[in-house]
């Protein structure tokens, strides 16, 4: 059972596997930048999943190393990757369509911050000289059928990520609705923040740490 608390913290390998192993068999996923990347190397053939990449291919395969790497093959985040039998390329438009039009099943994308009524801010941190990144975010988290959320759940300063109010400009309201963290995995379900898994820590002591009310999964 993939929905077991563990005594330690999720590595980003971890993280990456229980990800892999929620996405539902069959469907069209998009991965955003950074740690949901490694998920497409946790996919089985079994599962059947088909990766899409907003640069325009649908069918790529895990990230590619050694002599796998084309630098002419790479997904979204420039990262190399492999492609899969039966791969296609297409324009740029009709990948964002593809993301518009509801055709991905989940996208699973990083974030600054997610509230408890499950908005994302993942494109800027409002902070001055950073550099926005807003790419396929917005259409994404609105698009897929299914946004989750990896994450650390804390910044540097140890700040919790899990909100009541976002404090960064938003990427998309009311769009989340799971978050994967190193600690725990959260489900939102209608502004209800529901804990489902501990990783390395107790529902009691997130309960002290997070600004959110936690219900147990």
């Amino acid at each position: 059972m993939h929905h077991a608390s563990t005594a330690a913290p999720l590595d980003r390998d971890a993280l990456a596997r229980l990800v892999a192993a929620d996405i539902p068999a069959g469907s069209f996923v998009n991965l955003g930048i950074g740690q949901p990347t490694n998920v497409s190397n946790y996919l089985t053939s079994e599962q059947d999943v088909t990766l899409h990449t907003e640069n325009g291919m649908l069918g790529m395969g895990p990230v590619a190393t050694g002599e796998d790497v084309d630098e002419d093959l790479i997904n979204a985040g420039k990262i190399p990757v492999t492609e899969l039998p039966g791969a296609s390329y297409f324009h740029h438009a009709d990948s964002f369509a593809m993301m518009r039009g509801g055709h991905l099943d989940v996208c699973v994308l990083g974030a600054f911050q997610v509230s408890a009524a499950g908005d994302l801010a993942n494109w800027h941190t409002g902070a001055p000289g950073a550099i926005p990144a807003v790419g396929g975010a917005m259409d994404l988290a609105i698009g897929a059928k299914a946004t989750w959320v990896m994450m650390g759940l804390f910044t540097k300063d140890g700040a919790s990520k899990l909100v009541e109010a976002l404090s960064y400009p938003v990427t998309g309201l009311g769009c989340v609705s799971r978050i994967y963290t190193e600690s725990a995995v959260f489900l939102l379900e209608g502004g209800r923040v529901v804990v489902r898994s501990t990783h390395g820590t107790t529902f009691e002591e997130l309960a002290e740490r997070l600004p959110v009310q936690l219900h147990r999964g």
